[in-house]
């Protein structure tokens, strides 16, 4: 078995599956983020006339029919529908075999959300017609832990199957906590990643009541704009992300593309704030500096940051002034930043896997993706090197994939580049 310095299995990362308001699937996702494309636009999902924020980053020309049974895909929350979908374009990418007993294969589908949709439509039903006429469903449809079992059961997976729940940091998680479970030998490849919709009446009233939210009704494209001196919040988007991971010499065995290495993972809490960050950084910093120990790498061998970057008044600041802390400031000022949010919007428990799937293909292709809308840098985000507007070639080694979540979660992967290599980094 390929095993790192430190003796451990190697994990890698063999396919990728997106639905998302860049595209479905990973060629049409990655031409959109090289293009600098914006998945915003007007609210269709839902009559958001009476709303102060008409603005979202929808996943357009998803049908749940494409991937699943009509009947199985009615009895699925939309968030749901988004995972079970990115699990089989994953599966499909990796060009991964699951056998009919599919005792070695897992999944993890993180989730903020979860059934938002089908609690907000199942509510009404009762208040406005009677507990009575709510559906038999209801429960199954809404529950956190759904989008996971769903996966199992359109796939067949009988591996480790579970649920993560850290809001915008689930995505990231479900990737590291599913590295640890092969290097630890309980599988011999999972699905990790999440799927999320925060474009419910529900989610966009509460989070504009919250005032994260931009108001730029009449600039969609231009409305989430992470790090410049004139953001007014985030756009709240959809999304189904899940990745295929697999132990290095598997992977190589059955002769799988390898998209990147998943060198190391690191979590951490604030304990500070239900939404805010703890304006030091530091609990953020122990997590990067954690992923960094556990891939074994240095931070002068970062080479690129896929932000968080929520277009928060207070958390942008905050991360780069922890980018500077953990990495050190000269070390800071010549990595690339970007942040994709600026283009496929937040998409909560989904939006870590996806910005996984964005890192591992800006290593892999040599590109670096843009952060759009980045007219003035604020200067209190200033000292990295922000990729703005305009993506850029690059020879990326070793790339960071960071998201900080509503709670104090916080949750970091270390990605680097496979060459070609079956021995240790």
């Amino acid at each position: 078995m390929s095993r790192d310095a430190d003796g451990r299995v190697r994990v890698v990362m063999t396919g990728i599956g997106v639905v998302c308001p860049l595209g479905i699937g990973r060629e049409e996702m990655w031409r959109s983020v090289v293009e600098g494309r914006s998945g915003a636009g007007m609210i269709t999902r839902f009559d958001a006339s009476d709303l102060p924020v008409r603005i979202a980053c929808e996943a357009h020309g998803f049908e749940p029919a494409d991937f699943m049974d009509r009947r199985a895909a009615r009895r699925m929350d939309r968030y749901a529908q988004l995972s079970v979908a990115a699990a089989h374009l994953a599966v499909s990418d990796a060009g991964l075999a699951i056998d009919r007993d599919g005792e070695g294969i897992g999944a993890i589908i993180g989730n903020g959300g979860s059934g938002t949709v089908s609690r907000e439509e199942q509510h009404r039903v009762m208040v406005e017609r009677g507990p009575d006429r709510v559906s038999p469903f209801a429960i199954p449809l809404s529950v956190a832990n759904m989008g996971a079992g769903q996966v199992s059961i359109e796939l067949g997976l009988r591996g480790p199957v579970t649920a993560v729940c850290t809001a915008c940091a689930a995505g990231t998680d479900s990737i590291g906590t599913a590295a640890e479970i092969i290097r630890r030998g309980d599988a011999r490849a999972m699905l990790a990643g999440g799927g999320d919709t925060l474009i419910s009446p529900y989610f966009v009233a509460g989070f504009d009541a919250m005032r994260v939210l931009s108001r730029r009704n009449d600039d969609p494209a231009g409305a989430a704009r992470p790090f410049d001196r004139d953001r007014d919040g985030f756009l709240v988007g959809e999304a189904g992300a899940v990745v295929v991971l697999e132990p290095l010499e598997d992977a190589l065995a059955r002769g799988a593309t390898i998209l990147c290495e998943v060198a190391g993972y690191g979590a951490s809490a604030d304990a500070h704030h239900i939404t805010d960050p703890d304006p030091s950084g530091r609990a953020q910093a122990r997590a990067v500096r954690a992923a960094l120990a556990d891939a074994g790498l240095e931070p002068a061998e970062v080479d690129h940051v896929n932000a968080h970057g929520g277009a928060s008044k207070p958390g942008d600041p905050t991360e780069i002034r922890m980018l500077r802390d953990a990495l050190g400031e000269d070390i800071a000022s010549r990595v690339a930043v970007s942040a994709t949010k600026s283009m496929h919007g937040h998409c909560m428990g989904a939006t870590g896997a996806l910005e996984a799937a964005i890192t591992a293909l800006a290593l892999r292709e040599g590109v670096l993706p843009p952060t759009i809308n980045l007219q003035h840098v604020d200067p209190a985000c200033e000292g990295v090197d922000h990729v703005a507007n305009v993506a850029r070639p690059a020879d990326l080694r070793v790339a960071l994939s960071a998201s900080y979540g509503l709670g104090g979660h916080n949750a970091v992967l270390a990605l680097t580049r496979f060459d070609g290599d079956g021995g240790g980094r």
